[in-house]
């Protein structure tokens, strides 16, 4: 998938942004690879991406690909998938059966992230949500971070068993 990032752009002065000037998309590629790696994922791995729509963050999809070297396989993909991504609004439906569709090819201990709309913005998701959603599905929430601008992000793995 191509967006439109070209290499070797001049980046403006400092102070220069905004002002019709051309911004240095090498920073920008790397500003994505660098959240993105906070996901975790690693070359050559394949992640499942669910609920893509016109509001995803395609900085973040692209750091993502950047990192891993391939594209992310949609919805429909039906081989093994080293980890998965949600992307997932308040009126989506429900994030539970999202979570056992994310399950179905998931490789064993393969990450779940659920990427939401932060507080205060349109389509939040509330934690206690995510949580419930995750008991019912048999995983746990990890930890939250912030991962854009307007993106929380959300790591599900599956519950230990009891010895």
């Amino acid at each position: 998938m191509g967006y439109g990032l070209v290499s070797g752009s001049v980046a403006p002065a400092r102070g220069e942004r905004g002002k019709g000037s051309v911004q240095d998309v090498s920073s920008t590629t790397d500003d994505a690879a660098q959240a993105a790696s906070r996901l975790g994922f690693a070359a050559g791995q394949v992640i499942q991406e669910f609920g893509y729509d016109d509001d995803v963050d395609d900085t973040l999809r692209s750091g993502l690909e950047a990192i891993t070297g391939t594209e992310l396989v949609d919805e429909d993909y039906d081989d093994v998938t080293d980890g998965a991504v949600i992307w997932f609004r308040h009126d989506d439906g429900d994030l539970t059966d999202a979570l056992v569709d994310a399950l179905t090819v998931l490789d064993d201990n393969g990450p779940i992230w659920v990427l939401t709309p932060k507080a205060g913005r349109a389509g939040h998701v509330s934690h206690s949500d995510i949580e419930e959603a995750a008991t019912t599905s048999g995983l746990h929430a990890m930890s939250t971070m912030s991962i854009a601008t307007d993106l929380s992000a959300t790591r599900l793995a599956a519950r230990g068993r009891g010895r």
